[in-house]
């Protein structure tokens, strides 16, 4: 009887605890969010990507001036 009070309290004890810290940590706000994703959509952020898409050079003529075909 005594150690099922016991098991009782500590399961108790452990929900709580664990209730207790899911609920004090702190949400991301709603404004700290939207900042970082209007960040996101600058031309600053974006740069590496556009960089990458960018054609490296155009082809170089031939001597006859024909694209290497």
């Amino acid at each position: 009887m005594v150690g099922v009070v016991i098991a009782v309290l500590i399961v108790v004890v452990l929900v709580g605890g664990f209730l207790l810290v899911a609920r004090s940590r702190r949400r991301p706000d709603g404004v700290d969010s939207f900042r970082r994703q209007i960040d996101a959509l600058s031309p600053d952020s974006r740069r590496p990507t556009i960089d990458k898409m960018k054609p490296a050079e155009p082809p170089a003529d031939d001597e006859d001036g024909a694209h290497g075909t």
